[in-house]
């Protein structure tokens, strides 16, 4: 009774097969030791599946024609490529009961354990796949009802819709020698973007410029520098990369512009809260009492909402520093110094200052540079500076314009000339590059420092010509911008 006990436990079915071996070899193996181990491969039958339901670490033969359809049977795993080779162990039918015992103690002994765990692994890698299967289409039963249920992606939260009063002499100088300010009454948690109106846009000749910032900390978000062939007359989405995360803090939008031709930026109804007006740096009637027109929207960001024509990325995003906005002041404009290096003498006043304008004159002469500085215009922080120019005669002989930044204190015609020579500015200082400028149309010179300014430095303003003649070639500089930062952790609040 004992010895069919211990029979049976022998011979009952294991839940891995660790031995292949050939069906006609099945007389030799069944009653052994590891019959439950050993799967049989029949090769009129498994040439498409040959392993099906095993994991075999080792095949066995008898015979030679046993040994050849394994050998058959097994090539179709090479194809595999993550299997590795089955090795195929030859035994003496005579010996049979001494060699399955020690194939025994190698399947069930550490070698088997291992290959248990991987099964294992495998078994645990198709459950986890089989549950990301029905995840992934969870989330497509949940979208479609999402979509069918027309929910936006994007919400918006705060609107101020465009007022037109007949009395509006409209802001746009005031974004062009300075800037408008205006608080958005939102939290700034989950926010993903900004609608501004625009009542009208230039074709040309400038750009706008929106800025995002914390109120708290004065920490920026992201910057827009947006041509205006890129705007529309209407709403105008600018898009955050990710919406703003972390504690609710207050959002402040500064706009400006670049370039002589003026942008409507449309204003909204009057409102009780002086707070959440639009501010500026100079008094203006229109601001009285009155915000910008705009929208928040907050959701998944990088999505336009619907109804919007367009959708605006930031040129740069300010995590992590303090950015300030500033124009030159007319003080320092009406300081501009001659210093052009040229063997002509001019019969007239070449650099100069307009001041009904607020803008610089730089007349090209027919051989050298001619050049105005502005000593210590640029303050320390300084990472990007921008101006408008054009030949403000419509009959004016095309030139070039360049901007070269320089040491505070340095003499400034040994700088020029340095450039008038070499075609190259001197290491302590930043050249822009020349800039062709026609009668025809304004251009924007955007100058981006490589780092920001670590100390004051001069400011001047270049021009040369560029053909036989530079008659009547008033090139005029004007809409001086530039933008400083600091690192957060530099930072010193006032």
């Amino acid at each position: 009774m004992q010895e069919l006990s211990s029979s049976s436990v022998r011979q009952s079915p294991a839940k891995r097969r660790l031995v292949v071996a050939s069906d006609r070899d099945r007389a030799d193996v069944e009653g052994s030791d590891i019959e439950h181990l050993v799967h049989f491969l029949k090769p009129e039958t498994d040439s498409r599946i040959p392993l099906q339901n095993a994991f075999p670490l080792i095949a066995l033969a008898f015979s030679d024609e046993a040994e050849a359809d394994l050998t058959e049977g097994l090539a179709s795993l090479r194809a595999l490529g993550t299997i590795p080779e089955i090795p195929l162990q030859r035994l003496d039918a005579r010996r049979k009961t001494e060699s399955l015992a020690l194939v025994r103690a190698l399947v069930e002994g550490g070698v088997g354990r291992l290959a248990g765990f991987a099964a294992s692994v495998t078994s645990e890698l198709a459950i986890l796949r089989r549950e990301r299967e029905a995840l992934l289409e969870n989330y497509r039963a949940l979208e479609d009802a999402f979509q069918a249920r027309n929910w936006e992606p994007v919400t918006e939260i705060f609107a101020h819709d465009p007022y037109v009063d007949p009395k509006d002499e409209g802001i746009g100088q005031l974004l062009a020698t300075g800037y408008v300010e205006q608080l958005l009454p939102v939290s700034s948690l989950g926010v993903a973007g900004v609608a501004l109106h625009l009542h009208s846009v230039p074709k040309d000749g400038g750009e706008l410029v929106v800025m995002l910032g914390y109120v708290e900390s004065g920490e920026g978000v992201a910057e827009w520098t947006v041509p205006y062939a890129q705007v529309t007359a209407g709403w105008n989405f600018f898009a955050l990369p990710r919406a703003c995360g972390g504690g609710a803090r207050t959002l402040r939008l500064r706009v400006s512009t670049t370039g002589t031709e003026m942008v409507g930026l449309s204003l909204g109804y009057p409102i009780a809260s002086e707070r959440y007006t639009a501010r500026s740096d100079a008094a203006h009637a229109d601001l009285d009492l009155r915000p910008l027109a705009f929208r928040v929207f907050t959701g998944l960001a990088g999505v336009r909402p619907a109804r919007m024509p367009n959708m605006i990325a930031p040129t740069a995003l300010l995590e992590g520093h303090f950015i300030e906005d500033y124009r030159l002041a007319v003080e320092l404009l009406s300081q501009i110094v001659d210093v052009s290096v040229t063997p002509v003498v001019p019969e007239f006043q070449t650099v100069r200052f307009l001041e009904h304008e607020h803008a610089v004159v730089c007349h090209p002469l027919p051989s050298g540079i001619s050049a105005g500085t502005i000593g210590r215009a640029v303050e320390p922080g300084t990472i990007s500076f921008s101006a408008s120019a054009v030949i403000d005669h419509p009959q004016g002989a095309p030139a070039a314009v360049s901007f070269l930044l320089a040491p505070a204190n340095s003499n400034a015609r040994s700088e020029v000339a340095e450039l008038a020579r070499k075609g190259a500015a001197k290491p302590s200082a930043f050249f822009s590059g020349w800039r062709e400028v026609t009668a025809q149309q304004a251009i924007n010179i955007n100058f981006q420092l490589d780092k920001p300014v670590r100390e004051p430095m001069d400011l001047m303003i270049l021009s040369r010509a560029i053909t036989d003649t530079v008659d009547f070639s008033w090139l005029k500089v004007s809409g001086f911008r530039l933008v400083k930062q600091s690192a957060g952790a530099s930072h010193v609040r006032q």
